[in-house]
């Protein structure tokens, strides 16, 4: 099969389909424009050729291409018009029945060799193609909004379709200068599948209690380095987007634990309040812009305490480190004295079960996060217990933030922020590849440029150590005995072996 298709037909021309065409006569093919409605074709016909105009305007592009590109962007009025395509994209409603009766159809029309891919972001390939003659030539080729600046593809093949078919829609995918993944034809594929420990983990977050939504979006910004925090994106894609998807793959996946659904976006969905489109979900906005509360000041404390760290506390050396440069004074004996502070940094556990363990005064006992190496963040997560002294809670904010850095304080529970979040991000990933349903570095890839996350979550799993996040999980498990926490056996592996996440094969 050649690695270019010289004719190719797109069946929708909304948002995704006009991105889809303009991508493909910009890589050279003759392009032809399907919608039931050729109103609408023909309103994305000049959709795009504006695109173009603009893109000559802010010199992009030559008036050479322009010419060429133009030359390459036709309609097509019938179904029968699509005959000569040896390639057609489906880009219509999200809809199973409506995408069989369109390739049903669209059987009828083509060539036995031409390739029928649809851009589905949730149905099974295999599912419809099923009954279809040639189900070979059936795949999945899912662009992402908007089309043109999400720079991968992620190409899914169902049970019955052919490797070769999906080689050159690689090749294609790349001729247009995009990334192609390969995904296998599992509900929500890499990006959306990968991408489901980000919100469902936050939201569980607030449901306890621990935090609100302002303070969790900084953290997952502050000390991840995620471009935006996960109520932030769940108002920009919006509620009637986010939530069905987290819905639809929770019960694809058989009620899977780790994929469970909150209550929190069901309320919202139900009352309206989807997001930054109608001015209220997470955050209200005005003018299009989120009203999101200030943060708390640092409290003044005239004289800090002594302060004493746990022989426990994760990253301890640096740890003490961190305190000595901030001008504490630090107590080295066995155990506290009756004045100080005293520092525990757990793993998964919650603070008040460090207290007891250890034999510590609750009172006098907080936690902090040190998952993330302090010098990469610009945050710094704190945690009482429902026993610590006020007094102390604010000497702990003032010690911590006296070097300007910004403090969050925390209920107490199982884990951070970071902590849960980051995990149960690794752990799905590492799960994904124990399934086989792509290569670890596809899935990265994946998840970074569809997901904007400053990593791969093999990558950031490669960055923290396979250990700790396997500490992490294992005592989320003890503290809240839920299956969602429990690791993969595919992490477990490259825990107990000490190997890279990301660059072993599965």
């Amino acid at each position: 099969m050649n690695s270019l298709f010289t004719n190719v037909g797109v069946c929708g021309t909304g948002a995704m389909g006009q991105g889809i065409a303009q991508l493909a006569a910009q890589a050279g093919s003759q392009v032809k424009l399907f919608d039931a409605s050729f109103e609408r074709a023909v309103q994305a016909k000049i959709a795009i050729e504006s695109q173009w105009q603009k893109m000559l305007a802010k010199d992009r592009i030559t008036p050479s291409q322009l010419a060429q590109f133009l030359s390459r962007l036709h309609m097509a009025n019938t179904l029968q018009d699509l005959s000569s395509c040896d390639l057609v994209i489906e880009a219509i409603v999200e809809n199973a029945d409506a995408k069989r009766s369109l390739f049903t159809q669209l059987c009828e029309h083509l060539s036995t060799q031409a390739v029928i891919a649809s851009n589905t972001s949730s149905l099974s390939i295999t599912a419809m193609a099923a009954g279809m003659p040639h189900p070979e030539r059936f795949a999945g080729l899912h662009f992402f909004n908007p089309v043109v600046l999400m720079k991968v593809v992620e190409v899914v093949p169902g049970l019955a379709t052919s490797p070769a078919a999906c080689e050159q829609l690689k090749l294609y995918v790349q001729s247009m200068g995009h990334q192609a993944v390969l995904a296998q034809d599992t509900p929500g594929f890499i990006v959306n599948h990968a991408g489901r420990g980000y919100g469902t983990e936050a939201l569980r977050i607030v449901g306890e209690g621990v935090s609100d939504f302002a303070t969790i979006d900084r953290i997952l910004r502050d000390q991840v380095g995620f471009k935006l925090g996960p109520f932030e994106l769940m108002d920009l894609t919006a509620l009637d987007v986010s939530h069905p998807v987290m819905e639809s793959i929770y019960h694809q996946y058989f009620e899977e634990p780790r994929y469970r659904p909150s209550v929190i976006t069901a309320q919202r969905l139900a009352g309206g309040w989807l997001g930054r489109k109608t001015g209220q979900g997470f955050y209200t906005y005005a003018d299009g812009k989120a009203q999101i509360p200030a943060e708390n000041p640092l409290p003044t404390v005239e004289q800090l305490p002594p302060v004493w760290v746990s022989a426990r506390a994760a990253r301890r050396a640096e740890l003490l480190q961190l305190l000595q440069s901030l001008g504490a004074r630090i107590e080295t004996g066995a155990a506290p004295s009756n004045q100080a502070l005293c520092w525990v940094a757990p793993l998964g556990f919650d603070v008040t079960t460090c207290a007891i363990v250890e034999r510590l005064d609750p009172a006098r006992t907080l936690g902090i996060d040190m998952l993330m190496p302090d010098p990469s963040t610009r945050r710094r997560v704190l945690a009482t217990n429902p026993a610590t002294r006020s007094d102390m809670r604010d000497a702990a904010c003032a010690l911590m933030g006296s070097d300007g850095k910004a403090v969050s304080v925390l209920q107490d529970s199982g884990g951070f922020v970071t902590q849960r979040v980051v995990a149960t991000i690794v752990n799905i990933a590492s799960d994904m590849c124990q399934q086989g349903i792509c290569s670890p570095t596809d899935l990265d890839t994946a998840v970074t440029l569809g997901l904007g996350y400053p990593m791969g979550p093999l990558a950031l799993g490669d960055t923290l150590g396979a250990d700790n996040l396997l500490e992490v999980l294992f005592n989320l498990q003890t503290v809240y005995g839920d299956p969602r926490y429990r690791p993969s056996p595919w992490l477990r592996r490259r825990g107990a072996l000490g190997l890279s996440l990301s660059h072993i094969s599965i």
